[in-house]
């Protein structure tokens, strides 16, 4: 069963409904309390005050009571029998009796409890009845406050209340006092409850306990009312509330005045109903509850209206909301009223405004290229998965990566790197509008092409198209760049069938195209297996240093002048424990792109300080040159590193090798390491110069101590003339610039005399030694002795020259 939405604590309306009615009932009953407070406070106040008249009331009873028996004595005055016997002149014991039979016929009518004879001085002659005797004593109290007339007085007799009316005697001369004691029932008391509804009830305390004299009330609630009186009672009256056979009363305890026992004390208790005194206010009571449950009911109609009111343009919204988060963003908010629901949807509009169009934003940033405009690899892979997913017909991808874009980069700056990447995106859509059906910019410089139907010979075709199209160089604000690139080709469904694969394998062709410089490749499973190996041997290099499987080479250097060896260069070998001697080739390039080129930098540079340690002892100490890499470079704290490393030799001892490609990275920083280097006091030698792109304004700002000719200029001079002037400029450069030169590829006699007629300081090669084991080095030296060059003259290549 559905309850409706406004009996709903968990619905808006029904909050709504239920906090107006709590509010409202709150206030009745708050209302009502207040009024019941009211009522009881006036009711109580109401029964004060009957009970303080009521005290009047009883009051002005026993005043009327003593003044219609204070009569009786005057009767007694005007007795026949009395007035006979004492014309007779009796007296003694007849007048006595005489007095008594009177007293005993009068109190037989005036309804007298007794009634008594005392002399002028208040002894006691007759009466008739022998508790009157105890009167006596208290006739001068009574009399006291005059002899004109008749007194009365409240005494206690026995343990009950008699009200005494005293008089003089004045029959026939005769003097003396006559009183007369009636005893108080309950004639007063119900006298005063028909006038005043009041109950009363006549106390009296005697040893510390209340006696009840006479009463009104009905015998069974007398012990609770007795248990209920206070212990004690002073001149004021005191007022106390009881409860009296499940009523509740308001009581007012009175002292009364009587003669007799001082220790004794007589009180009236005078009772009102306070139950019965707001019996007037319950029909307003009734009246006031049925008004407040109609106001209720009224009430809680108006919420529902109100909760109605404001919960259905609510739920209104909330379908709006719930439309925009099914991501339907088309139709817009309409503004139901001008309230603030209006406001609300109107927020909601401006909302949906704001998402559809970030929402546009974050898919063109998700799925394009903001640079180029390009699909990006999310794009592609998507498109590609599909691709795959709804047709088995082949296709080719081409995966591209630009030479030398990260110099372009250093050089040229970052805002130039990036208009060339657009301007090559450009140039590749209008170059393969009907050959590629997609091209994407995976990141930085590296672009990938979709062809459809491609086997080998088409994609081939497409990249001859790609480098016979950057065989055009690229022009941007008077800046030339010549644009080469790599190109990857994998092919569907021969190459894989899974997409991730598929861009693997031709990435891995790419790298083999750039490694290979041969323009492009197609993926073979070798390039695969090639690069597993490799990855296993970097695993297995992580462990060869704590093996102790590296082993330092050196290849010494030759002063040309003086036919002395001048120098070493530290190489690094590798002996695996089950593929023998490893060759540097096959696991320097991979440790210089994961990173672990550090680390063997750090061995190089301890071995290399042993190494010339153990030939300064034997006396045959030469520097030894230790090659950087480019991460090495990039460490801020290399300068500390190679000093902890080679404590304990001078730094002279140590020539410290730089290529060009690892300088031009990063020339600030590259700068600012080798300034830290030379300070150290360092040799910096600069290697492999000549096949770089540095520029010279960087050269001569470098502290460095040598060049290093590459070998491929001086192995080529020989036969090639434009090499012999390379390498003879380059020597003339370096001298100019204070730096010694040092060539590489030395192999024979008369590339020996070529070098020392050019002016060359230092060379290397195979016509000298070839690398040695670190250990056979010392030997060497002492055995070293000139080679004959005999006629080792190159005359041919001096003249071109």
């Amino acid at each position: 069963m559905r309850w409706p939405d406004f009996l709903n604590l968990r619905r808006l309306e029904g909050r709504i409904v239920a906090l107006f009615l709590a509010l409202l009932l709150g206030v009745q009953c708050i209302s009502l309390l207040l009024l019941n407070q009211g009522i009881d406070r006036n009711a109580r106040a109401s029964v004060r005050e009957e009970l303080a008249s009521g005290e009047r009331v009883f009051d002005q009873l026993l005043r009327q009571d003593a003044e219609q028996r204070g009569l009786v004595a005057d009767l007694l005055q005007s007795d026949f029998g009395l007035r006979r016997a004492l014309a007779e002149g009796v007296s003694g014991d007849e007048l006595t009796a005489t007095l008594k039979d009177v007293f005993t016929n009068l109190s037989e009518r005036g309804e007298a409890s007794f009634i008594g004879y005392a002399d002028d001085r208040y002894r006691f002659v007759t009466a008739t009845a022998p508790l009157a005797r105890q009167v006596a004593p208290m006739l001068p109290g009574i009399t006291q406050e005059g002899r004109g007339h008749s007194q009365n007085q409240l005494v206690l007799l026995d343990g009950k209340a008699y009200q005494v009316v005293v008089a003089p005697m004045r029959a026939a001369g005769l003097g003396g006092w006559v009183f007369m004691g009636f005893e108080l029932r309950q004639e007063q008391l119900r006298e005063l409850e028909r006038i005043a509804h009041i109950q009363g009830v006549l106390l009296a305390r005697t040893g510390g306990r209340w006696q009840l004299l006479s009463s009104v009330l009905e015998a069974s609630v007398h012990p609770t009312l007795l248990a209920a009186l206070p212990d004690g009672l002073g001149e004021a009256p005191i007022t106390f509330h009881l409860q009296l056979g499940g009523e509740q009363y308001q009581a007012r305890l009175q002292r009364l005045e009587h003669g007799g026992d001082p220790s004794q004390t007589m009180a009236s208790l005078l009772l009102r109903s306070v139950d019965e005194a707001r019996a007037p206010y319950r029909q307003l009571q009734w009246s006031l509850l049925g008004l407040s449950l109609a106001g209720v009911a009224v009430f809680a109609l108006g919420a529902v209206l109100t909760a109605r009111r404001i919960s259905g343009p609510v739920k209104w919204l909330a379908h709006e909301a719930q439309r925009l988060g099914r991501g339907d963003y088309a139709q817009p908010v309409a503004r139901p009223s001008r309230d603030e629901i209006g406001d609300l949807a109107e927020a909601f509009e401006a909302m949906r405004v704001g998402i559809r169009e970030r929402q546009e934003q974050v898919h063109r940033l998700a799925f394009w290229d903001p640079l180029t405009d390009l699909p990006n690899r999310e794009q592609f892979s998507q498109t590609l998965s599909r691709r795959m997913t709804e047709s088995e017909d082949r296709f080719a991808l081409i995966m591209l990566n630009l030479d030398r874009f990260k110099h372009v980069n250093d050089v040229l700056g970052r805002a130039f790197g990036d208009r060339l990447l657009r301007a090559l995106a450009e140039r590749l859509q209008a170059l393969l509008k009907d050959h590629a059906r997609l091209i994407a910019r995976l990141s930085g410089d590296e672009f990938v092409l979709l062809v459809e139907g491609a086997g080998a010979q088409r994609a081939e075709a497409v990249c001859h198209r790609i480098q016979r199209d950057f065989e055009r160089a690229l022009t941007i604000d008077d800046q030339t760049v010549d644009l080469s690139a790599g190109l990857g080709i994998a092919l569907y469904p021969q190459h894989g069938r899974d997409m991730s694969e598929l861009m693997g394998h031709a990435e891995l062709a790419m790298h083999a195209a750039k490694r290979s410089q041969s323009g492009f490749q197609i993926y073979s499973p070798s390039m695969d297996a090639a690069s597993q190996e490799s990855l296993s041997l970097i695993s297995e290099l992580r462990q060869a240093i704590d093996g102790n499987e590296l082993r330092l080479y050196l290849q010494p250097k030759v002063d040309l002048a003086t036919q002395r060896i001048g120098g070493a260069e530290a190489l690094v070998r590798w002996q695996h424990p089950v593929r023998g001697l490893v060759p540097p080739m096959d696991f320097i390039p991979f440790a210089e792109q994961t990173g672990f080129i550090r680390q063997l930098t750090s061995w190089m540079l301890r071995a290399s300080a042993q190494a010339w340690l153990d030939l300064q002892r034997q006396g045959l100490a030469v520097p030894i040159s230790v090659n950087l890499s480019t991460r090495d470079l990039m460490d801020q704290d290399l300068p500390i590193k190679i000093a902890d490393l080679a404590a304990g030799v001078p730094p002279s001892a140590l020539c410290l090798e730089i290529t060009e490609s690892a300088i031009m990275d990063d020339p600030q920083r590259a700068l600012q390491t080798l300034e830290q280097l030379h300070a150290l006091g360092f040799k910096l030698s600069i290697d492999d110069f000549g096949t770089g792109y540095s520029s010279l304004a960087y050269l001569k700002q470098l502290s460095v101590d040598e060049l290093k000719i590459d070998r491929s200029f001086v192995m080529g001079m020989e036969r090639d003339l434009d090499d012999a002037k390379i390498v003879r400029s380059t020597i003339e450069l370096a001298h100019n610039l204070g730096l010694r030169v040092v060539a590489e590829g030395l192999e024979t006699g008369k590339a020996w005399t070529l070098l020392e007629t050019l002016g060359c300081d230092q060379a290397q090669g195979y016509f000298l030694a070839r690398p040695m084991p670190g250990d056979q080095f010392a030997q060497w030296l002492r055995g070293w002795e000139p080679p004959d060059l005999g006629d080792a003259v190159a005359n041919t290549v001096l003249a071109g020259l």
